[in-house]
């Protein structure tokens, strides 16, 4: 019987049927190495790649994984690379991967991340009457406003200008976004949180091309304004998650126009958005009733009772819940919200809520029983009389986190009836609390889970559920 070539037998939408039931990454990188014909299958089907690469790079990636959805060029905040993510680059994914639904841009370098990082180590050339000088010299966080902490030549110094003014060119701009908008209609998800060069412009032009954005990273966007959210309210009706964290310029208006026509929004974080109060944050709960979810409102410090009201009133879904430093939050508010939200919230932060006291914690341990994570700290009104009505419970409570440093009231008392019901404690926060050691603890007999960790004085690493 005369042997048949595999690749003679089957066509290669065979072959990708082949390669769509292996499901291990292993075993389709195997698949490539048979030989040319399946690794270019193999590349074309390719879905996801985190890649670092300069436009020729990216030229050369493009045409190879021609069907990729998801792309990811995201930078650490302690290590990035020399000149990382920039406008051409930009330029070569909106042109070559037209199929991009995802894109993580996150930490992409702005004009002086090239010398943030402390002691990071530079090593160029420079020519001086034809000879070329090798030297290496280490930059700190100073070296921008000052060269007289650096011991190179004098004649080095301009050198160290020279090379921060390339940063400020090889950095995203408004310019790279204009790209997005006009080559990745397809785009749904967006993060280029702290590529802090980018305006209402460039974000605005991502909003008009790519008009089924669902999920949009801004945080650390210090320029963004209302316009970017009057742009996604006009262009972008299925936005369902944004992040604005430390988006300082946007306002209650911002918000109100946003949610004229982003009524499906299910993840709002707005931490550090010191121009929103009890108005925006009333508009959005009442346009986005059914699908919020998670709301992010830590330091907020204009966001009072009315917010939490207008939260408990049409936010019957809500699970997460970040309120920390909000302090004109009284007992009243979150008691109403605790008794309409009380099936639905799992994480509740409200850290220096100075006006919460035991009554309206004890309504949030009996209300809220799928709760599985909460932050007290520095809530100086309450006492293990908050922990009384415990003992009435007729289940379990699902409590994983629970921070109570600086309550300096509580004591081992109610750390005893909080684990009389709960036996899937994790993680316990007590430092600054005086009347809970760990010395007390042991001759009270207190026996906590064996998955538990206590933080009585330490720095242990906590679960990020509430961070």
């Amino acid at each position: 019987m005369p042997s048949i070539c595999i690749n003679d037998a089957l066509t290669d939408d065979e072959l990708r049927s082949i390669l769509s039931k292996l499901e291990n990454d292993k075993d389709r990188d195997i698949f490539g190495l048979v030989c040319k014909r399946w690794l270019l299958l193999q590349s074309t089907e390719r879905k996801k790649l985190a890649a670092r690469a300069g436009p020729h790079m990216l030229q050369k990636m493009a045409a190879r994984f021609s069907r990729l959805i998801e792309l990811d060029m995201s930078q650490s905040i302690s290590r990035s690379f020399f000149p990382g993510v920039t406008d051409s680059d930009i330029a070569v994914i909106a042109d070559g991967l037209r199929c991009l639904t995802v894109l993580n841009l996150q930490h992409c370098k702005d004009s002086h991340d090239g010398f943030t990082a402390q002691n990071r180590e530079i090593k160029t050339k420079f020519c001086q009457i034809g000879n070329t000088v090798d030297f290496t010299f280490s930059l700190d966080s100073e070296a921008l406003t000052s060269t007289r902490n650096i011991k190179v030549p004098i004649w080095c110094q301009s050198l160290i200008w020279c090379y921060s003014a390339l940063c400020c060119i090889f950095s995203i701009s408004d310019k790279g976004m204009m790209s997005i908008g006009g080559g990745l209609s397809s785009l749904q998800s967006l993060n280029v949180s702290y590529c802090k060069k980018l305006t209402d412009k460039g974000l605005s032009a991502v909003a008009e091309g790519c008009q089924d954005l669902q999920v949009l990273h801004l945080d650390g966007c210090k320029f963004v304004t209302d316009k970017v959210l009057k742009a996604l309210s006009k262009n972008c009706p299925n936005l369902q998650e944004l992040g604005l964290q430390g988006c300082t310029r946007v306002t209650d208006c911002g918000l109100a126009d946003l949610v004229s026509g982003c009524r499906w929004i299910h993840f709002l974080d707005i931490n550090k958005c010191s121009n929103v109060g009890d108005i925006g944050i009333s508009n959005v709960s009442e346009a986005c009733s059914s699908s919020l979810k998670t709301l992010k409102l830590l330091d907020c410090f204009r966001v009072g009772d009315g917010s939490i009201l207008s939260l408990a009133r049409f936010c019957k879904n809500l699970e997460t819940l970040i309120i920390g430093g909000c302090r004109d939050i009284s007992d009243e508010s979150i008691k109403s919200l605790a008794t309409s939200c009380g099936s639905s919230l799992k994480n509740l932060r409200m850290d220096w809520c100075l006006n919460i006291s035991n009554s309206s914690l004890s309504r949030v341990l009996a209300e809220c029983r799928n709760l599985e994570a909460l932050d007290i700290r520095c809530c100086e009104e309450v006492t293990d009389a908050a922990f009384h009505g415990l003992g009435t419970m007729g289940t379990e409570m699902r409590l994983k986190v629970l921070k109570i440093s600086n309550c300096q009231k509580i004591t081992v008392t109610g750390i005893g009836m909080l684990l009389d019901k709960c036996n899937s404690l994790e993680y316990l926060d007590v430092r600054s609390c005086p009347y809970i050691t760990k010395s007390g603890c042991d001759e009270a007999g207190l026996q906590f889970p064996d998955c538990c960790r206590v933080n009585y004085t330490g720095s242990l690493n906590e679960p990020d559920v509430l961070l």
